[in-house]
């Protein structure tokens, strides 16, 4: 989780240097390599900031060639204005058609991969690196390109703002044990190549992070709402007044 929050500052300190002029429309910006060193992290957290960049539309990666800087459009901003909830639920219906395809054609050599993932899961092991793997390796035994990109690009969108990255994060850090279950259950079906059985368990592993999403917000709007009346009540405590008379 540390990882994801440095990288989202190093994209912030990129999306300033373009809007400073450093890095002009149309200019590539320095290799990986050298970003790395000027903001002092590792190459993998300029990777990941790459890619959120790309997905805000601020860069192109062309490959064998580089990264440039591209010219947004504002008016189309708002074309990115979405949240955490609308991403999940997105990702409910398009993975639960994946997973019930992909239980018609998953090989051997994937289920194998699948439940490396839980072991990994199961040893605490890499859990965020294990979550993509199991989500992408379903995507890609569906055979279907146009699937596979749809599952790309939403898994980009995650890293596609700050509220996203922050309520995901939130999820994440949630009770480790029921994703490995919803993940069993999903690998299980799959393993069965049970089409209909994939499909709802992927629905249920993405209603429970919707439920844990609104669980955290009601939590942290709690807090907001605590903290203020504190502040208010020592605004107008009695005891406040006559000790400031004092």
């Amino acid at each position: 989780m540390k990882n994801r929050r440095l990288f989202w500052r190093i994209v912030e300190k990129i999306e300033s240097a373009i809007e400073q002029g450093e890095y002009a429309v149309g200019s590539r910006l320095p290799p990986e390599r050298e970003l790395a060193e000027k903001f002092d992290v590792s190459r993998p957290t300029v990777r990941e900031a790459i890619i959120a960049l790309e997905v805000r539309e601020r860069v192109e990666v062309k490959t064998g060639s580089g990264v440039y800087v591209v010219n947004t459009n504002q008016q189309d901003v708002f074309k990115q204005k979405i949240n955490a909830f609308e991403l999940t639920q997105a990702r409910a219906l398009v993975e639960g058609e994946i997973a019930s395809l992909a239980a018609q054609n998953i090989t051997e050599q994937e289920l194998a991969k699948l439940h490396h993932t839980l072991v990994m899961m199961e040893n605490k092991q890499y859990i965020e690196e294990a979550d993509q793997q199991f989500h992408q390796i379903i995507a890609h035994a569906t055979r279907n390109g146009a699937l596979i990109n749809a599952f790309d690009n939403m898994w980009a969108l995650r890293s596609s703002s700050r509220e996203i990255v922050d309520d995901y994060d939130m999820v994440c850090s949630t009770d480790n044990a029921k994703t490995l279950a919803e993940h069993t259950a999903i690998y299980q079906a799959l393993l069965a190549h049970d089409a209909p059985r994939a499909r709802v368990a992927m629905h249920e592993h993405f209603n429970r992070l919707i439920n844990v999403l609104f669980d955290k917000i009601e939590a942290q709007a709690l807090e907001e709402v605590r903290r203020k009346n504190n502040a208010n009540r020592d605004q107008y405590s009695i005891d406040n007044l006559l000790n400031t008379r004092a």
